[in-house]
């Protein structure tokens, strides 16, 4: 028994950790992507595009700043990258599509939540669960409005009420010039994701079978008492 339990516990660490390197060798090739198509031209016509959208879209409250709240919309799982734009439909019954295979949509977004908060409505943000430093997509539940980003790897399914083709920005001569390197670059990201997606389903499994093999021997009324007591407690502290 001692022996199955180690080898699950190092096989399924072993497991994440090829998985985090993977999806770091990912990211390091889509921020080269980036680089390549994120010239200064570039980031001019989205703060020109930005500055349209927060006319038309954010009229002033009246009261202060709004507030920004940070939270993922996607993850990456055993079965690859998802994003749940039905929690931003959930909130929002207007939005726009983002349209974005290069990563490029940051840029754009920062403008956006600016120019809200700047407003006073108060943003839910939600950056790239691969780079989390880079934001994917704003919510101002106040204006019921979402701004998501999609790509064929990660398809908005819904039917936006505006779509913008952020890749239709990027400078077509630099398109056009950099063309194999691009593709190469993408399917090799697409590649390490999938290996990642993989190495996360197997740990799953090696995680499950250790559950397995402990689970006979937990006490779980015993556990479910205690997280009860533990439970009231922090329930009775003090506001």
């Amino acid at each position: 028994m001692r022996t199955e339990i180690m080898a699950c516990m190092k096989g399924y660490k072993d497991c994440y950790r090829r998985a985090y390197r993977c999806l770091g060798a990912s990211a390091e090739i889509s921020e080269d992507l980036r680089a390549i198509l994120l010239t200064q031209s570039l980031e001019e016509r989205m703060q020109k595009r930005a500055k349209g959208i927060i006319k038309r879209e954010f009229k002033r409250t009246g009261g202060g700043a709004g507030a920004v709240r940070q939270r993922f919309l996607g993850a990456m799982t055993p079965d690859g990258s998802i994003c749940k734009f039905s929690t931003a439909n959930a909130i929002a019954n207007r939005v726009y599509e983002l349209a974005d295979n290069y990563g490029l949509a940051h840029p754009l977004l920062s403008h956006l939540l600016t120019g809200a908060t700047a407003a006073g409505y108060d943003v839910i943000a939600c950056p790239s669960p691969m780079a989390p430093d880079r934001l994917e997509h704003l919510i101002i539940p106040e204006l019921r409005l979402a701004f998501v980003t999609a790509s064929a790897a990660v398809p908005y399914e819904g039917h936006p009420d505006r779509r913008l083709r952020l890749d239709a920005m990027a400078d077509r001569e630099l398109l056009r010039r950099n063309r194999p390197r691009l593709r190469f670059a993408k399917k090799v990201a697409a590649a390490l994701v999938e290996e990642a997606a993989e190495s996360l389903a197997e740990a799953k499994r090696m995680h499950d079978d250790l559950e397995a093999l402990y689970n006979p021997y937990v006490n779980f009324n015993a556990v479910d008492e205690v997280a009860g007591r533990i439970a009231d407690e922090i329930l009775s502290l003090p506001a």
